[in-house]
């Protein structure tokens, strides 16, 4: 079986924290010019473009820049900066609270997405990190979502983020978020939902179907106040969206959700007013590489519950006009 050879390193430096785009050419081809595959490979971009990235010296092989009549070689590799798309700037900070030669955990604002994806590039947790940092090989130990505020990690060294995706993987850390939602008297809580969910790749919403769980949470309710209950929540598996769909299933849909327990028209790209009202308050592991316990704490709080009277405030308001 033929060995598959390593990726060269870049020879481009990260821009705002992304990495540049890598081709690796095909080891067959007919395209009598680089130019010519890369017209071929990359039908969305404007051959005008190519040929500004070529004339600029900004296309990369090994050995330097890409001349624009550059013949086509097979097994070459090349490097660029794709074109980012145009991001609103998501308003709120990202605090760092903890950093060791290892592992740097943050305490993530609603909003910002934590990895590179879609149209959310630029404007995410490990793009600002890296950037800030000065860390550009720094990689998530786990995901969490877009819309929900808490503590996410980050692992300094790529080679040992298994060690740390291990923990999640093996349910080694624990983790405790906190929700505010609706309040129903006949329910039972604390209590155990476990279902089978499945997220379908390009589905805004996942969904429980009738088969073997897959996914575990653990519901409390913390405090109740005007008809709202402040609840605690532990998720025994990771399963995605799985603490919306789990509350959103006992009839309590967690304030600010756009997509549980019906998907609401998307939002003004800068329309922070109704963040989704779920954070990931505590995170708690045995560090792999260490051996030193870790307890993290979110400095944040839901604003629904801190400040009611700004929560009912952000609902009325009008959406600012588009940047």
């Amino acid at each position: 079986m033929r060995r598959k050879r390593k990726v060269p390193p870049t020879p481009l430096p990260q821009r705002n924290g992304v990495d540049p785009v890598h081709l690796r050419l095909p080891a067959e081809g007919e395209w009598p010019t680089l130019r010519a595959y890369l017209a071929d490979r990359l039908p969305t971009v404007d051959p005008a473009r190519i040929d500004a990235l070529l004339g600029g010296g900004e296309i990369v092989g090994e050995h330097g820049p890409v001349a624009p009549d550059e013949p086509f070689r097979p097994g070459a590799h090349l490097w660029l900066h794709r074109d980012l798309p145009q991001e609103v700037h998501v308003p709120f900070e990202l605090d760092v609270l903890y950093q060791d030669e290892h592992l740097v955990v943050v305490d993530k604002p609603h909003f910002l997405a934590t990895t590179p994806r879609g149209r959310h590039v630029v404007e995410t947790a490990l793009s600002r990190l890296r950037h800030s940092l000065a860390l550009p090989a720094l990689s998530p130990a786990h995901r969490l979502d877009r819309l929900t505020a808490g503590l996410a990690m980050f692992v300094v060294r790529p080679e040992e983020r298994g060690a740390y995706q291990t923990l999640f993987r093996d349910r080694l850390v624990r983790k405790e978020y906190q929700a505010v939602a609706g309040y129903d008297p006949a329910l039972a809580l604390p209590c155990t939902v476990r279902s089978h969910i499945v997220k379908e790749r390009g589905v805004i919403a996942a969904q429980e179907v009738d088969a073997p769980p897959n996914s575990e949470s653990l519901i409390e309710l913390a405090e109740l106040r005007d008809g709202l209950g402040r609840y605690r929540l532990r998720p025994l598996t990771g399963r995605t969206h799985q603490l919306r769909l789990h509350m959103s299933g006992l009839g309590l849909p967690i304030l600010g959700d756009p997509v549980y327990p019906v998907l609401l028209p998307e939002p003004a790209p800068d329309d922070f007013r109704r963040p989704l009202q779920l954070l990931a308050s505590v995170v708690e592991f045995t560090d792999p590489l260490t051996g030193r316990p870790h307890r993290f704490e979110s400095r944040r709080s839901l604003t629904a519950w801190s400040a009611p009277e700004i929560w009912a405030e952000q609902a009325a308001e009008p959406v600012s006009p588009g940047r």
